[in-house]
């Protein structure tokens, strides 16, 4: 097996993200909001959204704790910002097979953008909690807000 590289863990993108957060202001009306903590580490996630119809128009994202759960939460913000909530459904239904280590089409990791330099993460299965935890606050809002 090969080692483990920290620079897989701690990469170009995540620490971007992480040292600068997308969407990292509180939406004060949000149209549904979510929040979720790991209670064994003390990562802690908060989404909010706001619609126009079945578009998202605006999202706000913060987290504490580690730097894979703040930057996954900076990522998945920024590519929920804008698009439908069809589209946000089949974006999380993506990444969470990225995240179970399933193997992903071309189509598919460009529909992740940033999210899919997170597939480094699976060589540190410790830290994968840290990913679904923002993960799992993304689609609690996403259920927040009606979708079915």
């Amino acid at each position: 097996m090969e080692q483990a590289n920290l620079d897989d863990l701690y990469g170009g993108k995540i620490l971007e993200h992480c040292r600068n957060p997308r969407n990292h202001d509180a939406l004060t009306d949000p149209d549904a909001s979510a929040h979720t903590v790991n209670p064994f580490c003390g990562d802690e996630s908060d989404v909010q959204i706001t619609l126009n119809g079945d578009r998202s128009v605006d999202v706000g994202a913060q987290a504490s704790g580690c730097y894979i759960n703040q930057a996954t939460t900076s990522m998945l913000a920024q590519a929920a910002n804008g698009i439908s909530l069809d589209t946000l459904s089949d974006l999380l239904e993506v990444f969470r097979r990225q995240m179970n280590g399933d193997a992903l089409s071309d189509e598919d990791l460009v529909q992740l953008g940033d999210l899919a330099t997170l597939s480094g993460v699976l060589r540190f299965p410790v830290r994968i909690k840290c990913t679904l935890l923002s993960l799992s606050t993304m689609e609690e809002v996403l259920d927040a807000t009606g979708f079915h």
